[in-house]
Formats: structure tokens, C-alpha cells, sequence
């Protein structure tokens, strides 16, 4: 892995962690995030886009030269949040990457990347997703791009989310 890279996403982490803590200085003080002055991503989470056609969501992905990604999570998980709050929403924000989430608790329904219908639980089930976060890379066709993210390490969750990102880039360029 480049220096350059390990760098970034240092610095990074540790800039995550100064606006963490002026936050909580401010929820101390009762002021708001955004009085504080920090940033509206420190003042609130995102939240990502449901996850409602794989077909159609790898589609639009694919149009852009993108896999898509998606993030397998569950309500109350803390290490989904920080995934979706420090990695995804930023970077979908950005426009850098098309993005979904789909909670592998829920029965809601969901068109696989097929056109048959399925449940996010059956869906995390049936791609043996056992763990959340799950960020998984996949081509148009619904097929894995990359290897999946499982969990999160907070050390260096930035870089392998890049070097994932840029393998599923690749396998969906050829």
C-alpha cells in the first residue's frame, strides 16, 4: 500500500477524532455542532439510500464506470454508523461513489440485480453476510467486484476501503 495513502487516511482519522471531540465540548457546553462550528457531518449522521433494485441500482452504477457498493447493516450498530457517517456518506456526498444500504435485519422487499423478488434478510442471508458492517462491491450483474469489507477496523478502514473500491473499479471497467 502507498505511504501516500497510509498518510491520507491517518491524518484523516485523526482529524475525525478533533472534530469528535470538539463536539462533544459543545454538547457539554449545550451548544449545537453547527454553532460550535463544526461541520454538519459531525452533527448528525447520513444516511444512505435504501437499497430497493439491485438491477436497477447496478445499472445506474455501471453507467458511471462504478461498482456499486453496498452497505449491509443492522439498527443500533455503531460500527455501521461510523462507516456510513466517517467512509460512504462523504464519499457519496461527493458524487464518488454510487452507493445503497440495506439492513440485514428487515423483510422489506428488494428486486435483486436478477429482476426476482427477496427480502433484505434473505438477500444478506443468501450472500452469507453474518456480519455488520458488510460493504460489499458488485458488478452490474449483481456478482461480487471485490472482496467484501467485513466489520470494521478503525485503524486503517479508509485505506481498505480504497484498495477495494479501486479493484471493483477495475473489474467493472474491463
Amino acid at each position: 500500500m502507498p505511504a501516500a495513502l497510509i498518510a491520507r487516511h491517518a491524518f484523516a482519522i485523526a482529524s475525525l477524532r478533533w472534530v469528535a471531540a470538539g463536539a462533544l465540548l459543545a454538547a457539554a457546553a449545550g451548544m449545537p455542532a453547527a454553532a460550535a462550528g463544526m461541520p454538519a457531518a459531525a452533527a448528525s449522521p447520513a444516511h444512505l439510500p435504501p437499497a430497493t433494485d439491485l438491477a436497477a441500482h447496478g445499472t445506474e452504477a455501471a453507467r458511471r464506470g462504478e461498482p456499486l457498493v453496498v452497505l449491509v447493516s443492522m439498527p443500533g450498530c455503531s460500527y455501521c454508523d461510523a462507516v456510513r457517517r466517517n467512509y460512504l456518506g462523504p464519499q457519496a456526498a461527493a458524487g464518488e461513489i454510487a452507493v445503497r444500504e440495506l439492513d440485514m435485519t428487515a423483510d422489506t422487499p428488494l428486486r435483486d440485480a436478477d429482476g426476482s423478488l427477496t427480502t433484505a434478510r434473505a438477500w444478506a442471508r443468501a450472500h452469507q453476510v453474518r456480519v455488520a458492517p458488510t460493504v460489499l462491491f458488485l458488478d452490474r450483474q449483481g456478482r461480487a467486484a471485490a472482496g467484501p469489507l467485513r466489520g470494521m477496523q478503525p485503524d486503517f478502514y479508509g485505506a481498505y476501503l480504497e484498495q477495494a473500491l479501486d479493484q471493483a473499479r477495475a473489474a467493472v471497467r474491463r
